[in-house]
């Protein structure tokens, strides 16, 4: 049989151990944080059905959604999924009876996107979502921005704003500006690229659909509003407050920002900002954006409100406002920045246990065991043929940071020898003991005593 070169396909990726353990910690704090907001977990399939998916994120978006066909399988059209949020509706329709509102829940899982594959941009990658369905309150999309703030300052994030925007308020804007009804989607794809092609360029663009200059013009000026904090809010207001649309987007935005006073989030992470879009077409409310402030970094988490996106699944829609927190963007930022604490282990073994000969092997596989029933990450090296300086060298180059041996001596006084990678320390203990002064070494809680 040939030799078949192995490689991945475009925009796919293989993480090896020392990733792993950065991207489960990462996961870890985050999983933490939702769970201290009372959030609970839930999965879905890779598949769903093609009509599940479709008619849910605008055309762009449904562009890179994966098709599945497979000639042997149901004739029903089947899609990989494109994010947790269209799932999460689904789930609340199908399953109502059984969950209870409000219902707060949170996935962890990989999506698939035909992406064109570059740096930052992968065809399979994983995100986190933490929803609340069936809270109208603002309180609920205080308790969101509340998630993103404590898992960032938890991850050791440097200065980060969470940007804070309303699509009534824009609506109320295009209206209030003039943009024709049929128009505003244009009008949202284009200040959606403000951060990228900036004023002039959005400008520009807007005009390049024949929306009038004047109007334009008054469009420009109040989404570059920026008098800070409420002020802008009442800037706004000021001018439109004819439009209903728009003075219902203001009031939400005011009521959210009391919210998160009372929730103790401080001005210092979020701010308002009229520029900001999320392009989804299924947001109908509030919607944020968390941006890396030092250095400018982009944005590691979005989301929103989307009070009309389970009625799609359902007799009645349910309010919910929800975010994803960008992991893989985050985990390259820790990685740029350094964020991973300094104790990060390179591996999940907290100690080698060598082999002196094949003799020794019955008790290095014992000790071993009786460690691991102490709670202690054991390894045992296996091959008795390698010598014990080969066996010191894997355990450096792992990151293992006690090493135990067990030789011919120790066996026939019951002792074992630890040693201590980091200091090269050594220590001669009772096999009796050996386990709680493992736990000494690694200033680690026991689990429990011995089972020996």
């Amino acid at each position: 049989m040939p030799k078949i070169e192995p490689r991945l396909p475009k925009g796919m990726r293989d993480f090896l151990p020392a990733d792993m353990l950065k991207r489960e910690y990462v996961f870890s704090v985050v999983k933490e944080v939702f769970h201290l907001y009372g959030f609970e977990p839930i999965q879905t399939p890779v598949l769903e059905l093609s009509e599940t998916l479709l008619g849910k994120y605008g055309q762009d978006a449904e562009n890179l959604i994966f098709k599945v066909q497979h000639s042997r399988s149901s004739k029903e059209p089947l899609a990989m999924r494109y994010d947790l949020t269209v799932p999460l509706a689904r789930v609340v329709a199908l399953h109502e009876n059984q969950l209870t509102l409000p219902f707060k829940r949170y996935h962890m899982a990989p999506v698939w996107r035909g992406e064109r594959p570059q740096r930052g941009r992968y065809r399979e990658f994983y995100q986190c979502d933490a929803d609340i369905v069936g809270v109208p309150d603002m309180s609920a999309d205080a308790e969101i921005i509340g998630v993103v703030v404590t898992a960032l300052k938890r991850l050791n994030f440097p200065q980060f704003t969470v940007k804070v925007n309303n699509r009534k308020l824009l609506t109320g804007m295009g209206v209030y500006s003039g943009v024709p009804e049929n128009q505003l989607a244009e009008l949202y794809r284009s200040v959606d690229k403000f951060d990228k092609i900036g004023a002039d360029g959005v400008e520009k663009e807007l005009k390049s659909h024949q929306i009038e200059p004047e109007v334009v013009n008054r469009m420009m000026h109040l989404i570059q509003i920026k008098d800070g904090g409420l002020e802008s809010l009442n800037a706004l207001e000021s001018k439109m407050q004819d439009i209903p649309i728009a003075v219902e987007g203001i009031s939400e935005l005011r009521q959210l920002a009391e919210a998160l006073d009372h929730a103790y989030i401080s001005l210092e992470h979020f701010e308002f900002d009229f520029t900001m879009v999320r392009g989804l077409g299924y947001y109908t409310g509030p919607i944020f954006e968390t941006v890396i402030t030092d250095p400018n970094l982009g944005s590691v988490t979005g989301g929103g409100r989307y009070d009309n996106l389970i009625g799609l699944f359902r007799r009645e829609s349910l309010p919910t406002t929800g975010t994803s927190l960008g992991i893989e963007r985050m985990i390259d930022v820790m990685d740029l920045l350094n964020l991973y604490p300094a104790e990060l282990n390179r591996t999940v073994v907290e100690v080698l246990v060598t082999i002196f000969d094949e003799k020794g092997k019955a008790e290095a596989t014992r000790l071993a065991a009786e460690l691991r029933a102490s709670g202690v990450a054991t390894e045992f090296y296996m091959n008795g043929q390698t010598r014990l300086g080969k066996q010191i060298g894997y355990a450096d180059r792992k990151g293992i940071p006690l090493v135990a041996f067990i030789g011919p001596d120790e066996i026939a006084a019951g002792q074992v020898k630890l040693k201590h990678m980091g200091n090269g320390d050594e220590y001669i203990i009772n096999r009796d003991v050996v386990a709680s002064k493992v736990y000494e070494l690694l200033q680690k809680q026991p689990v429990r005593e011995s089972a020996r």
